[in-house]
């Protein structure tokens, strides 16, 4: 059976008196344009959809599981974050309050004579402020041997309060003071640097006070 001259003989006017194949090729064809048709007007634009609702799911089970770990682990966070406060304010209790710097001034002094030591400088500088706490810089000179100055290093370094030791420089005594005398003598040249808690609110009542001091 030729289907080129078949098609050419077809009677598109009578498509009721077609061969049994050729009405069945064309209502296949039919059916096959009209499935595209179908899937390219609204079926693919479904498919992107559920695409896209596939990803968001995805992205919010991801999202899930991250604020679920934290959940689980909260317990945990609070308890590190009470250490952390725990450990902070200890800290904190190594940082002299205003009335004890004096006093620290004089444990450090102390703590020089007894590791025999000899002062040629004790200058306490200007309190430089930091974000929570200010610094007060004291310059120090003093004349010993090694083994003092690591006594003095040592005892500082155990105080209850917190004291470091800055821009240490040793040289002989002979050279510092020109002194053929001197033996085995050195000069230590430091800054020893202690630390104040700033308490905001005494801060500004101070401040407060002041203010009204100069009013009146």
């Amino acid at each position: 059976m030729d289907l080129k001259l078949d098609l050419n003989n077809l009677d598109f006017n009578n498509i009721g008196n077609w061969p049994t194949t050729a009405r069945a090729t064309v209502i296949a064809l039919l059916c096959f344009i009209i499935l595209a048709a179908g899937y390219y007007l609204d079926t693919s634009d479904q498919r992107l959809t559920l695409q896209r609702a596939e990803d968001k799911e995805k992205s919010l089970k991801d999202e899930f599981e991250r604020k679920q770990g934290k959940a689980a682990n909260l317990e945990a966070y609070k308890q590190q974050m009470l250490e952390m406060e725990r450990t902070f304010g200890a800290l904190l209790q190594q940082l002299p309050g205003k009335t004890e710097v004096a006093e620290l001034l004089v444990d450090i002094s102390r703590i020089g004579i007894q590791s025999g030591l000899e002062f040629e400088l004790f200058k306490p500088q200007a309190e430089v402020p930091r974000e929570f706490y200010s610094e007060l810089p004291i310059e120090l000179r003093v004349i010993g041997t090694y083994h003092q100055f690591g006594n003095f290093a040592s005892a500082t370094a155990s105080l209850s309060r917190i004291v470091t030791l800055h821009d240490l420089n040793i040289e002989d005594a002979k050279k510092s003071k020109k002194d053929t005398n001197a033996g085995n003598q050195l000069v230590m040249s430091t800054t020893a640097r202690t630390y104040r808690y700033l308490d905001e609110k005494a801060e500004e009542n101070k401040d407060t006070s002041k203010a009204r001091k100069g009013r009146k």
